[in-house]
């Protein structure tokens, strides 16, 4: 009899659910989900780095997505064996002694504080130089050594600490605090007992300082110099984690009846959606795949045998079984992929939005269809011209760090930079250096993992950017000098949450086994053309020292405010 399984992505901007075939890894449906709150811009300050979502857009998404793949496909739900999440990360959600979201309780229900902190949330930058300042002088383990030796404003305690300092009601209300995979895991299997529930590897590993070696979580002794909530914090939290190969428990009663299954149905544990797109793509040892959409996170995995005890400096985290189980799991990224790029797009689209809304020569419809057309045009018209751009024209230089670095060496305290601008300088001339820019982020990123010692073998690229941007992605071949290969999945950290739930049902014995058989092949490579390779190694030289210079004036600037507020 065929068995199926759900993955279900959670995106920045959507959650996707796949229905997917256990034997051969086909998906027989897929289902969007736009988050309405979130897309009317509820709860986020842009300029003050402050992106918050309503728990509501994730429980209405995860409903309303698996219940229509299921309908859609006319499967029996008994046939439907497993489910897996995958989510952003980190992004913490505050929960009370139950497990509920504290938004969804009385007088939190539109507090920015109590909605989940989305992973791209920048307002936490003091609180990670202080996680990171006392890391190294405290006197005990240095809790960043395997995490890059930087902790990010991006991650789960730096948010956890601005929050309980800038909000007392949230402090005092909230019992503890999940991250997005193990909230939505916990909300579907219909736990209530938040202590013994079995939390993300991955989670836990990458962005909570987790880490078997010291037996967990941080000692109290450090927190407590932190804050003393974040020992009750700990306290409220867990011990063990699990990868997502795992048994989180079944469908709940409750969802089983809203979804259409049965509560036979296996929930596995949690997970993030780059590491989930790894196993989608088929997570080959020392192959790095780059999951490309708003931002990046670049996954590989290798045999512990050859990271051994070795921590890699500059990177976002090496976690063993954050990707498979049994293999060490190592993550990077860049805060701003896409995002650097739809930014130029919303400048460029400031007179439609702002001039022909006021306009009175046509009509309210014939306006609104206009200002869909345009916008819709933008990037695919600048990619083109600005491929046509040949290497004697002026083109400007610019920096990657729109939303702070995440990799190599996070900071977030960073900005962008554009320079070498004429009078000759056209929009398709900045979208050109701003893809540029994007690409030699990346190949800051290769290079800090041979720099350190670990081999990268291949490269796949999976997402929105990877599927739909053919521009960039030959520009990316040429910058880092090596081919990409595209998987064929649309949807592939959907597909690798589908494979994890196939091996917490007991379809296959293990990953390895599972990726075989439901993987995605590859559709597409673009190679590097020589032409362009010579050109952009000299491009990235001078790459490197704007990048150089931006940082040490950032540093200089920041020394400066931190004197004068002394």
């Amino acid at each position: 009899m065929s068995k199926y399984v759900v993955g279900l992505d959670f995106g920045t901007d959507s959650v996707r659910a796949v229905l997917v075939d256990t034997a051969d890894g086909a998906t027989l449906e897929s289902e969007v989900h736009w988050y309405r709150r979130w897309k009317e811009g509820k709860y986020c300050d842009a300029p003050k780095n402050r992106f918050r979502q309503h728990p509501l857009d994730h429980i209405e998404g995860m409903e309303t997505t698996i219940k229509k793949v299921v309908e859609k496909s006319g499967v029996r739900p008994g046939d439907v064996v497993g489910i897996c999440i995958d989510t952003t990360g980190s992004s913490p959600v505050p929960v009370d002694e139950r497990g509920k979201a504290l938004a969804l309780t009385p007088g939190f229900e539109e507090n920015p504080n109590a909605m989940m902190i989305l992973w791209k949330d920048h307002t936490a930058i003091s609180e990670a130089a202080e996680i990171n300042t006392l890391s190294r002088n405290w006197g005990g383990l240095d809790y960043t050594q395997y995490i890059g030796g930087v902790y990010s404003s991006e991650w789960f305690w730096a948010k956890i600490l601005h929050i309980a300092r800038e909000d007392d009601a949230v402090k005092k209300a909230a019992w503890s605090w999940m991250e997005h995979c193990d909230q939505m895991t916990y909300i579907l299997t219909g736990e209530k007992d938040p202590e013994s529930f079995k939390r993300s590897r991955c989670a836990a590993g990458h962005k909570a300082m987790w880490h078997e070696s010291w037996g967990g979580l941080p000692e109290e002794g450090f927190l407590s110099q932190l804050d003393p909530y974040l020992v009750e914090v700990k306290n409220n939290l867990y011990k063990d984690t699990y990868t997502s190969d795992v048994v989180a428990g079944n469908l709940s009663k409750e969802w089983s009846e809203k979804l259409g299954l049965t509560e036979n149905a296996v929930v596995a544990v949690g997970t993030f959606d780059a590491h989930a797109g790894a196993v989608g793509a088929g997570a080959e040892a020392f192959s790095l795949v780059r999951v490309m959409g708003t931002s990046t996170c670049d996954i590989m995995v290798a045999p512990k045998n050859v990271i051994g005890d070795k921590a890699v400096k500059g990177i976002c985290g090496q976690v063993d079984g954050s990707v498979v189980p049994g293999w060490v799991g190592l993550e990077a990224g860049q805060s701003a992929f896409g995002d650097l790029l739809a930014w130029f797009k919303d400048i460029v689209a400031w007179p439609i939005q702002n001039l022909l809304a006021e306009t009175s020569l046509v009509s309210d419809e014939v306006r609104k269809q206009l200002v869909e057309a345009m916008n819709s045009k933008i990037i695919p018209v600048l990619s083109a011209q600005a491929e046509q751009i040949t290497t004697e024209e002026s083109v400007p230089l610019a920096l990657d760090w729109i939303n702070g670095k995440r990799t190599p060496f996070a900071d977030q305290a960073l900005k962008t930079a554009i320079t070498g601008l004429n009078l000759g300088t056209r929009a398709p001339h900045i979208f050109r250096a701003l893809v540029e820019a994007i690409c030699f982020g990346a190949k800051k990123i290769v290079d800090r993992f041979e720099e350190e010692g670990v081999e990268i073998k291949s490269v796949v690229g999976i997402g929105g950017v990877a599927k739909k941007a053919p521009f960039v992605m030959q520009t990316l071949a040429d910058v880092l000098n090596r081919p990409i290969r595209i998987a064929v999945s649309d949807q592939a950290p959907a597909l690798g949450a589908a494979i994890y739930a196939a091996v917490a049902a007991g379809v296959y014995p293990d990953v390895e086994n599972a990726v075989k058989a439901m993987g995605s092949p590859m559709e597409k490579t673009y190679e590097p053309q020589p032409s362009m390779v010579a050109s952009y190694k000299e491009k990235y030289e001078r790459y490197e020292a704007l990048a150089g210079f931006v940082e040490e004036t950032t540093h200089h600037k920041n020394t400066e405010k931190v004197t004068s507020d002394v």
